[in-house]
């Protein structure tokens, strides 16, 4: 269970805070959706979840352990929105043994085969690959470090619809053995396997019914989802 407790961050340079009281709760293998616009703090709250930023003050917990910084840097891992662009080895393999050199061929072939890219050759740049496939990639990168939260920032950013989809049902696949949270501006994909919404806005965290949300909106077979009024 990930629990935040009165979560703020509140930079010295900046006039205002970013996040103002963040309070959540997010249970093991479920999915829980952040939405709202950008410069709402979405990716902030990321960044000190990941424990590549600390609080101001507040709390993180999981499990009702208190954690720090460094202790949220082995617990969770973060897919930044455009992972691609982080990419730093030549292929799959050196992508994926990146800091973990001792890595088996088993460890790799299992963390592709979570992803269904099981039927790519190791020796496949990643810069090679379709923009769907660099996401679930990046996803393989995270799930080799066995992370009990997995972050994703805008994870169908960019991506046209087919892969949304594909993606989705990814992450439906991901939640029955890992805790995630995503955050988004627009929730339309991934409303149907979310367990638990909230809306930041301005820095202020408020959740919202996902039931009373689902039922907006509608998904047409083999097109997008569209709003309904």
């Amino acid at each position: 269970m990930l629990y935040l407790r009165n979560l703020t961050y509140h930079p010295t340079a900046s006039e205002n805070g970013i996040l103002k009281s963040i309070n959540l709760d997010l249970a093991p293998q479920k999915l829980g959706l952040i939405i709202g616009p950008s410069g709402s703090g979405k990716s902030t709250l990321l960044e000190i979840l990941s424990g590549l930023a600390e609080p101001t003050s507040g709390s993180l917990f999981w499990r009702e352990q208190q954690l720090i910084a460094e202790e949220m840097q082995q617990l969770a891992g973060l897919v930044f929105q455009f992972p691609e662009r982080h990419f730093c080895g030549g292929t799959i393999l050196e992508e994926l043994r990146l800091g973990h050199p001792e890595l088996g061929i088993e460890r790799v072939r299992h963390a592709l085969s979570e992803v269904g890219l099981e039927h790519l050759s190791f020796s496949t740049p990643p810069h090679a690959l379709s923009g769907g496939q660099q996401r679930r990639l990046a996803l393989a990168v995270q799930l080799i470090r066995q992370p009990h939260l997995l972050l994703l920032d805008e994870p169908t950013a960019g991506l046209d619809w087919s892969m949304r989809r594909q993606l989705v049902n990814l992450l439906a696949k991901l939640k029955q053995h890992w805790t995630l949270l995503v955050v988004t501006h627009d929730a339309l994909d991934l409303l149907p396997i979310a367990d638990s919404c909230w809306n930041l806005n301005h820095g202020e965290l408020k959740s919202i019914d996902p039931v009373a949300l689902k039922s907006k909106v509608s998904t047409l077979d083999g097109k997008p989802p569209v709003y309904t009024k």
